[in-house]
């Protein structure tokens, strides 16, 4: 089989499901990865053909594809940050605006005088907390979840760590139930968890409704701030009187998301816009660190 048909029918292939220049695109990324070639191979060698013991594999992730399956969990990973992150369904794929949260977070602990406790709510495949631990060497991250198998996965992203970095410490826990028993002073509360409301739902492609597990994506219409109450209540208990909070939000909630964390006393919050300048994050500082910076100021 030439590379050049495959590309070309596999695209057609997946036309119903992405626009034609993603469809390609996704299958370039296909060919890139199992037959360890450039994405313009099929333009530059019409005539490459593909080993017979890899089309069989090959035509077996079109399938999937054509059935809506991401591509990268066909392939069995993301890139996040420049580094590669296994994915499989029990996690959501990392998306672009969550490496922003990580830069602000980063941002944040690099300032003189800031600590190195991170604590990461609803870790997922533990992008973050891993991002962290891997870019901040010597920083201690907490992670924690609700889902056994998101964090058996979290728990084997990386095992080769270079010296210095402390592998971040997995926890299963309920958020909405405040994690009971977590104890810490974290210097960096961070949070990434769900919250596209359920008539969103007419919104998003199939392929991450039939495909993303919905735990990780979807809070009720009637209750759509339930993390972040959760998440707010659970700062006050373990974040440092100097500590700081980053998480990520609903988009159309922004002014909501931010006057929970007022209303929990978080006189220092703010809404922090993503790339594409959409309300993505709200930032929050401690009252008590609050209260000290005004009486320095007077």
């Amino acid at each position: 089989m030439l590379l050049s048909d495959f590309v070309k029918d596999s695209a057609a292939a997946l036309v119903e499901l992405y626009p034609s220049p993603e469809a390609r695109s996704i299958v370039s990324v296909l060919c890139e990865e199992r037959l360890g070639v450039k994405s313009y191979a099929h333009i530059v060698e019409p005539g490459l053909v593909i080993p017979e013991n890899e089309a069989e594999r090959l035509c077996s992730d079109v399938k999937r594809l054509s059935a809506g399956e991401p591509v990268q969990y066909v392939l069995g990973f993301s890139w996040f940050r420049g580094r590669k992150f296994k994915v499989n369904p029990s996690v959501l794929i990392p998306r672009p605006e969550t490496e922003q949260l990580v830069g602000e977070a980063l941002a944040f602990l690099r300032t003189p005088g800031h600590g190195g406790k991170v604590l990461d709510l609803c870790t997922g495949s533990g992008c973050i907390a891993w991002s962290i631990a891997l870019e901040m060497p010597g920083t201690a991250v907490t992670a924690v979840d609700i889902s056994e198998p998101a964090l058996d996965l979290a728990r084997s992203q990386f095992s080769d760590l270079p010296p210095g970095v402390v592998a971040p410490r997995f926890l299963c826990s309920d958020v909405l139930a405040g994690c009971p028993g977590l104890e810490g002073d974290f210097d960096l509360v961070l949070g990434n968890p769900p919250y596209v409301l359920e008539k969103e739902k007419a919104l998003m492609r199939a392929n991450v409704l039939e495909h993303e597990p919905g735990l990780a994506l979807f809070v009720p219409d009637d209750d759509p701030l339930r993390f972040c109450s959760a998440i707010a209540s659970i700062a006050r208990r373990v974040m440092s009187s100097s500590g700081e909070g980053i998480v990520e939000i609903n988009e159309t909630l922004g002014s909501e998301s931010a006057g929970v964390f007022r209303d929990a006393g978080y006189e220092k919050t703010e809404i922090l816009e993503d790339f594409l300048s959409r309300n993505r994050f709200v930032r929050f500082s401690s009252s008590l660190r609050h209260a000290r910076e005004s009486s320095l100021e007077g």
